[in-house]
């Protein structure tokens, strides 16, 4: 079992920057943010995995920064030059299996541990 505590949302005006964590209660190979927004499927925002390689969604593609210190279990969104599409709710998601090639997988499915979920919102 793997508990993910999320944090950090808010709300900010288009162009603003936000941080979000997430806090796993252990070691997983892989982590991942996902968003979904009121009437939308969630998506996913990026993944990392143990050795620090990451992918991102087109869409915030040189917007958006993830990391994790791997000592603490902690994973980062951050989040710059918001725009009010940005706006959802941000789970964190974790799976400990390891991914033998490539990064870690971008289905919702994969992951089977989710935090709670923390509030974007992005005002024009």
């Amino acid at each position: 079992q793997v508990q993910l505590v999320d944090s950090g949302g808010g709300s900010v005006q288009t162009g603003g920057s936000l941080t979000l964590s997430c806090a796993a209660s252990r070691y997983t190979y892989c982590m991942a943010w996902f968003r979904q927004a009121p009437g939308r499927e969630r998506e996913r925002v990026g993944s990392i995995d143990q050795v620090g390689r990451t992918s991102y969604a087109d869409s915030v593609e040189g917007r958006f920064a993830i990391s994790k210190d791997n000592d603490k279990n902690i994973l980062y969104l951050q989040m710059n030059s918001l725009k009010p599409e940005d706006t959802a709710m941000y789970y964190c998601a974790a799976e400990p299996r390891t991914v033998l090639a490539g990064t870690c997988p971008n289905d919702v499915a994969y992951y089977n541990y989710w935090g709670q979920g923390t509030q974007v919102t992005v005002s024009s």
